[in-house]
C-alpha cells in the first residue's frame, strides 16, 4: 500500500460516523420536542417490544411516558422547588437518573431487584426501610413483573411519608386486570401478557388496587395539563399511558 492511500485511509471517518452523521441529519429538524434533553428534531425514533413510529428521542432515549412525568414533574409537583425531598426511584431510567441526582443529591435513591442497576438492591415487597421514610417514590412499569404486587403497593404505602406523595405507573392493556399464577412459562406470558416476564396485563381497574393499599389515587391524562400544541410537539401519544399521582387517604 502506498502512503497516500494508507494516509486516506486514516483520514475516512469510521462507518459508524457517517452513520450518525445520517441519522442526525435524517431526523433533524424543529417539529419534535424533548422537554427532557431540551433537544428538537422533526421526528422521534422507532421503540417498543412492538415498534411504535415517532417515539424515542433520538438523543436521550426518553419515550413518551418519561416525557409526560418529566413535564408533570415540572410543572405540577413540587419536586423541584428547592427544599430537601427524599426520593425513592425503583428501576432507575437511566433518562432519568443523572437528572434527579444532580437536582435531589444524596436524597435521591436508587433501587431496583438487580443490584448492578441501582444504589441498593430492593425487593419491593419487602422494602427495608422504616415506616414514612420517603417524600416521594416513583415506579414505573415495574408493578406487572411482580407476582404479589398488592404486598409491593402496600410497602410503598407503608414507607411513604403521611405528606409525601408517589407516582406509581404500569401499563394498561386490558379492560380489566387479568393475571393467572399458574402461567409462567415465558412463551405462554408473551401470549398472555404481552412479554416474557411479565405476570398479569393491568386493565383500568388497576387504581382500585392502589387504593385497597391505602391510597387515594389521582388519575392525570396529559391534557389535564399540557396544551394540544405541547402534547403534539412532545410526542405524547396514547403510548405514554396516564399517570397515577398516589398521596395517603
Amino acid at each position: 500500500m502506498k502512503f497516500s492511500q494508507f494516509r486516506a485511509t486514516l483520514e475516512k471517518p469510521p462507518l459508524s460516523k457517517i452513520k450518525a452523521m445520517i441519522k442526525y441529519l435524517y431526523y433533524w429538524g424543529w417539529q419534535r420536542y424533548c422537554p427532557i434533553c431540551q433537544r428538537p428534531a422533526r421526528k422521534f425514533g422507532v421503540a417498543g417490544y412492538i415498534a411504535r413510529q415517532d417515539a424515542s428521542c433520538l438523543h436521550c432515549n426518553s419515550l413518551e411516558r418519561h416525557r409526560l412525568v418529566w413535564l408533570y414533574f415540572q410543572q405540577k409537583t413540587d419536586l423541584f422547588n428547592g427544599q430537601s425531598k427524599k426520593m425513592l426511584h425503583v428501576a432507575p431510567e437511566a433518562v432519568f437518573e443523572k437528572l434527579l441526582k444532580a437536582r435531589l443529591g444524596s436524597a435521591y435513591l436508587t433501587a431496583d431487584l438487580d443490584p448492578t442497576r441501582a444504589v441498593i438492591q430492593m425487593d419491593v415487597t419487602d422494602i427495608q426501610f422504616p415506616a414514612e421514610s420517603f417524600d416521594v417514590i416513583y415506579c414505573s412499569h415495574v408493578l406487572e413483573h411482580v407476582p404479589d404486587d398488592r404486598q409491593a403497593m402496600r410497602e410503598f404505602f407503608r414507607v411513604l411519608k403521611s405528606d409525601g406523595w408517589a407516582i406509581l405507573l404500569v401499563p394498561i392493556t386490558a379492560e380489566i386486570t387479568f393475571e393467572d399464577p399458574s402461567i409462567t412459562d415465558p412463551n405462554d406470558r408473551l401470549k398472555f401478557f404481552g412479554q416474557e416476564d411479565h405476570v398479569r396485563c393491568y386493565g383500568f381497574d388497576y387504581p382500585e388496587r392502589l387504593s385497597e393499599a391505602g391510597f387515594q389515587v389521582e388519575i392525570i391524562s396529559p391534557a389535564d395539563f399540557l396544551t394540544e400544541n405541547e402534547i403534539k410537539r412532545m410526542g405524547i401519544t396514547e403510548a405514554a399511558g396516564e399517570i397515577y399521582y398516589c398521596v395517603k387517604a
